[in-house]
């Protein structure tokens, strides 16, 4: 378990002592409370850390009810996020700040963390970034939650589960016939990346298939990274029959390169992709993809985030929801002449393995 930066009102209340509904009544300037007994108690909580957001209650008068959010607004991903966000919040009485950082930083700028300590009763980080901006926001006793986990982060967070999704999506091309498949990775420094990579090795491993280092092609998620990704692999004198891109975004990149060479999809080579972004269902082919239930993921993130805001222990450090093959129209089973070439470069492959071995 996790140990938090920050005190919890739970904590304010105990060293006041006092209930836990007294000391919220406190913070938040509601009656029921005598005059003595709330100074007293904003007294220890500012000496504990617990209220960041003094300065704004002195001028308004009233606790702001602000949840920050820093995401990178480029993404189908991102935008699907953030509208199951904004109706929670809205439901909950929270206004919700989006700062949207630029593709080529990795952290907001200064201005921006001292804006959200200030004002914010809270923050939901939408991954990848470099975390220490994070560690500063917690040292300001700041809750934070993350969508997704870094390789360095160490709060709250809520995501998918990314290995058993990246195992349904290889098996679903296994099962088609397909054998030489290939694989476009997204952005490493997030766990969901590394895991949707792992369950490609695995499953080609389950299932007796050679691994060829050529067929596993670093990406970023991004469509254009999927485009030249699909280009190397094309240019192979063998070439794959089925391609697993990390996200929708790199496969339909993916699916612009193989067009762009003159193929097709799914006919000469299928398309899996991963989050069920909207196009995924509207542009051609429809993507056979894994599904990531966003709205789940939106709702989860910002309850965990007012729990904590509330000084309440969290139910779970990490929220892992489930995922969700959806097949359509950019995936088909392998053709009978094609399947049986590749039987053939599978056995061939195992006798030189078994050869080396000896």
């Amino acid at each position: 378990m996790m140990k938090r930066l920050y005190p919890t009102l739970a904590e304010v209340a105990k060293v006041a002592g006092v209930s836990l509904m007294t000391a919220s009544r406190a913070i938040n300037n509601r009656p029921g409370v005598s005059p003595e007994k709330r100074e007293d108690i904003l007294r220890i909580a500012d000496e504990m850390g617990y209220v960041a957001n003094r300065a704004a209650q002195k001028l308004t008068g009233a606790r702001t009810r602000i949840i920050g959010v820093v995401a990178e607004l480029h993404t189908p991903f991102t935008s699907d996020l953030l509208l199951g966000m904004g109706a929670v919040a809205r439901a909950a009485d929270y206004e919700m700040l989006v700062y949207s950082l630029p593709v080529c930083d990795r952290r907001p700028p200064h201005s921006i963390i001292d804006m959200l300590r200030q004002i914010a009763d809270g923050v939901i980080v939408i991954l990848p970034y470099e975390s220490d901006y994070l560690e500063s926001m917690a040292t300001a006793h700041i809750p934070v939650v993350t969508i997704e986990q870094g390789v360095e982060s160490a709060f709250p967070s809520v995501t998918a589960d990314n290995y058993q999704g990246g195992c349904a999506a290889l098996r679903h091309l296994i099962e088609l016939g397909h054998r030489r498949i290939a694989f476009i990775s997204g952005n490493d420094r997030l766990t969901s990346a590394r895991d949707r990579r792992r369950a490609y090795r695995d499953v080609l491993a389950q299932a007796r298939l050679p691994h060829d280092p050529a067929l596993e092609v670093d990406g970023d998620f991004l469509r254009k990274s999927g485009f030249e990704a699909a280009q190397k692999l094309l240019a192979l004198d063998d070439r794959p029959t089925a391609i697993f891109a990390a996200n929708d975004t790199s496969a339909y990149g993916a699916i612009a390169a193989i067009r762009e060479a003159g193929l097709s999809v799914p006919g000469d080579i299928s398309v899996v992709g991963f989050d069920d972004i909207p196009i995924a269902s509207q542009l051609h082919p429809q993507l056979t993809t894994v599904r990531q239930p966003l709205q789940q993921m939106a709702r989860a993130s910002v309850n965990l985030l007012l729990a904590l805001i509330a000084g309440l222990e969290a139910p779970s450090e990490q929220i892992v929801l489930p995922t969700q093959l959806i097949v359509r129209e950019s995936t088909t089973p392998l053709k009978a002449k094609r399947k049986k070439e590749e039987a053939v470069k599978v056995v061939r492959a195992s006798v030189g393995t078994a050869n080396l071995a000896r």
